[in-house]
C-alpha cells in the first residue's frame, strides 16, 4: 500500500524522452468504482508564478508503466513532441 502524500513525492519520468515531467499535484478518481483515473502533473510556474502557468499534464492512469521507490515512470506524448513530428513529416 502506498500513501497519496507519499506518492506525490515521486519524481515523474517519461520514459519516451527521460524527461522529468514533475511531481504529481492531484489525482482524477473515479468516485463509483474507487479506481484512479489519471494522476495529474502541476504546469510550472512562470516568472515566480506571476505570469501564469503552463498547463497542467494530466497522465491516464494506464500510461503508469512502474511505480519504484523513488520515481514513477510514466509514458507520455507531449504537443511539443506532436508538434515537431508533424513538422518534419
Amino acid at each position: 500500500m502506498i500513501k497519496i502524500s507519499e506518492f506525490q513525492l515521486k519524481d515523474v519520468v517519461n520514459v519516451s524522452n527521460g524527461k522529468k515531467l514533475g511531481n504529481i499535484g492531484d489525482i482524477d478518481i473515479n468516485i463509483q468504482t474507487g479506481t484512479i483515473n489519471a494522476v495529474i502533473i502541476g504546469g510550472a510556474g512562470k516568472v515566480l508564478g506571476f505570469f501564469g502557468r503552463d498547463e497542467d499534464i494530466v497522465i491516464p492512469w494506464k500510461n503508469i508503466l512502474k511505480i519504484g521507490e523513488d520515481v514513477i515512470l510514466v509514458r507520455h506524448k507531449d504537443s511539443n513532441m506532436l508538434n515537431i513530428a508533424e513538422e518534419d513529416a
